[in-house]
């Protein structure tokens, strides 16, 4: 059993063999084919089911999902609970009436796992009680508690049908499940039990949730145990391992290729501090990167949050698994990040539990409801400079000019977006509420806020309501601006309207104008200042327009920079561009370079993307880096990874994606897709199994320039 690696160094044996084969076998799809064979429960032998209310239909279908869905205990399992239903993996309420599939189902958040650790299900059970005896509770809000009453009836029926299952089969585990998860957890077993318990029941119901603060949520209880020799270090690898084991339940076989298949949102942060600056680093920390050092098991992408208090051992460590490849440990900057969300409002004490929303925005978890809007900020500038309408061509008397058509078109397309968000609520004699909201209860359980407000997660129930846009190809707009400003108004090579019939006609007849605009110049990613301005400036002036944008409306409108990938589907709607790239070119991703700019190393990629006020960017900016594996070989290697983590934090980044890659074994892959199950690699906010990937996703991974460390 050969877990795929990058590096010459072959990944470390710590586990028996017993586990390590477990995790083979479910790493090429054991259970995730089973799961397939149990798409959902259905509905229509209900009578009746076709004229409740949707809230009803909800619940209706989680009981029946905790009646009838397949129970799995496996032999080396350390927790029970497995989402067996195929059609969560499709991120839908496993549950069908005539036919058709009843409800999507939430992803982007981050649950309060810490309070089903430390008081237990049955405290939220008191919790319902207490707010059910308001007399002042309307129609709807009463529903929505029902509803919540509901979900922990179904958690239980589910409990039950595993406590019987065990008590014969697994002894060890029927123990564990006689306290939690409705109990608080006592120690490290009970602990990791219950929080995987709840996290299986809803993904169960078709849920993506995140983790968070893996570290933070299991750390005490660990040492706890190892102080009081309760637990070893191995035994308690060996429970954090089934933990990770268990949340590859859903890979097949033979996934059908598309953008992947591990973005199901799990994501762990790592690190930090807490409330009262305290260095949540411990036990679990360490005992994680062991894990997916040793398993390669990338479908609970990792940030660990970096400060000039993270310790030396930690930073080592981290290194050590980046060197393997697959992206699978990313970085924050803590203390940016933390100012980010001050100067956004929130409380600076509150601002430390931050963690992400499943896939590596930035949210307060267990309290926000989460969205954001991916917009294509290229074809916006091309809107603006009429590359992309026929007809007549725009006159500028200079590059400002040219500038301020792209801003202004820019925040017209804010302000309706600001628009069309916030009137989806609107205020009652009751409060703001949601016009419309898909039952999602089960996610509001876990959410703070919601039961207390007697409102549902998509309805404002949360502390926090966040809606973020998030501009993409901001690189791609600041090489145009920059190509415009060089071609057209320094060096008078072209006219603006020779330029832009240039561009509407895909370059054609004018090759040689374009190969030099494509070869002359330094573009965005190579620290060259001249060049950079323009990036900059786009993603300080676009963060102003954000947020400077208010609404009474309780939610809060920030900007971020990603595109996840989207640079694939914009492509087919993409213009030739005024630095030399061609209409449908597979351009910038996040806030990275475009591919085939950058040519001056990693450090000068984040030199700069770091030129640009990333406190501004309130849920993150991504950026991706990509090494070679012979520049990360050796004691040299890894303190030339920490170098570049230490220097991204110095410089002032936001979020950092590492892979160490190399092209020639993608290829490879390509060719001979059965040899490279288990190689995984980052694609944008998620990882997959390379593999899993449609051939233009894997073109484009294979694409993006490897840099020397």
């Amino acid at each position: 059993m050969e877990f795929y690696t990058a590096a010459s160094e072959k990944r470390p044996v710590r586990l028996n063999d017993d586990i390590r084969k477990w995790a083979w076998e479910s790493e090429h799809g054991k259970y995730g084919d089973e799961a397939k064979k149990n798409p959902a429960v259905e509905m229509d032998d209900i009578e009746g089911f076709e004229q409740l209310p949707p809230i009803k239909q909800y619940d209706s279908a989680l009981r029946r999902i905790a009646e009838r869905a397949p129970i799995r205990l496996c032999p080396h399992e350390k927790q029970a609970g497995a989402a067996t239903l195929g059609n969560s993996i499709e991120h839908l309420v496993p549950a069908r009436f005539a036919g058709e599939d009843l409800f999507g189902s939430i992803s982007h958040h981050t649950p309060n796992f810490r309070r089903a650790l430390t008081e237990g299900m049955e405290s939220y059970e008191a919790s319902v009680r207490v707010r059910m005896q308001d007399e002042g509770l309307t129609e709807k809000q009463r529903s929505f508690l029902e509803s919540v009453q509901n979900v922990i009836e179904c958690m239980k029926i589910w409990h039950s049908r595993y406590l019987e299952a065990a008590r014969e089969k697994a002894p060890e585990t029927y123990e564990l499940l006689c306290q939690v998860p409705m109990k608080p957890a006592r120690n490290f077993r009970e602990a990791a039990q219950s929080l995987w318990f709840v996290f299986a029941f809803m993904r169960l119901c078709g849920n993506w949730p995140g983790i968070g603060r893996l570290d933070w949520l299991l750390g005490e209880y660990l040492e706890k145990d190892l102080k009081e020799g309760a637990l070893t270090m191995d035994e308690a690898r060996e429970i954090l391992a089934s933990l990770f084991i268990k949340g590859t339940e859903w890979i097949q076989s033979d996934t059908p290729r598309d953008s992947g298949d591990a973005q199901h949102y799990q994501n762990i942060v790592l690190g930090g501090t807490d409330e009262e600056g305290r260095v949540i680093t411990n036990a679990v920390t360490y005992l994680v990167l062991d894990i997916v050092e040793e398993l390669a098991i990338s479908d609970f992408p990792i940030t660990v949050r970096i400060s000039e208090n993270t310790p030396d051992r930690l930073m080592r460590r981290i290194a050590e698994v980046v060197r393997h490849g697959g992206g699978v440990v990313a970085v924050y900057n803590e203390e940016l990040i933390l100012k980010a969300l001050e100067k956004a409002g929130y409380d600076p004490v509150m601002a430390r539990r931050f963690a992400n929303d499943g896939c590596w925005e930035v949210q307060l978890p267990g309290e926000t409801s989460f969205g954001y809007m991916p917009f294509d900020s290229l074809r916006i500038l091309n809107r603006a400079l009429g590359v992309s309408a026929e007809g007549g061509i725009p006159e500028f008397a200079g590059m400002e000019a040219v500038y301020k058509a792209f801003i202004d078109e820019l925040r017209k397309d804010m302000e309706a977006m600001h628009e069309n968000i916030m009137s989806g609520y609107e205020q009652t004699a009751f409060g703001w509420e949601a016009k419309e909201c898909t039952p999602c209860t089960l996610v509001s359980l876990f959410t703070d806020g919601c039961i207390e407000k007697a409102q549902a997660y998509q309805d404002l129930g949360p502390n926090y309501t966040v809606r973020s846009p998030h501009i993409g190809g901001a690189p791609d707009v600041g090489n145009s601006l920059y190509a415009i400003d060089k071609l057209v108004f320094e060096e008078k090579k072209m006219t603006f309207a020779e330029l832009i019939r240039a561009l509407r006609d895909n370059w054609e007849g004018r090759e040689a104008d374009r190969l030099y605009a494509r070869s002359k110049y330094v573009y965005y990613g190579n620290d060259h200042d001249e060049a950079d301005a323009w990036t900059t400036r786009v993603l300080n002036d676009f963060a102003d327009i954000v947020n400077g944008l208010r609404s009474d409306v309780p939610v809060k409108f920030v900007p971020g920079v990603s595109t996840f990938g989207r640079q694939i589907e914009w492509s087919h709607q993409r213009a030739a561009t005024a630095f030399g790239a061609k209409a449908g070119e597979i351009l910038s991703g996040n806030g990275s370079p475009t591919p085939g700019t950058d040519f001056s190393g990693a450090t000068a990629i984040i030199r700069s993307y770091c030129k640009a006020d990333m406190t501004r960017q309130t849920t993150g900016a991504a950026l991706d880096i990509k090494l070679y594996p012979d520049t990360v070989k050796g004691e040299n290697g890894l303190e030339a990874i920490e170098a570049l983590i230490r220097g991204f934090v110095a410089l002032g980044g936001y979020f950092m994606q590492v892979d160490v890659m190399d092209a020639e074994i993608l290829r490879a892959a390509q060719a001979n897709p059965t040899a490279y199950k288990t190689l995984s690699v980052r694609v944008s906010g998620w990882n997959a199994r390379f593999v899993t990937l449609d051939q233009e996703w894997q073109n484009m991974i294979i694409e993006r320039t490897a840099q020397h460390a």
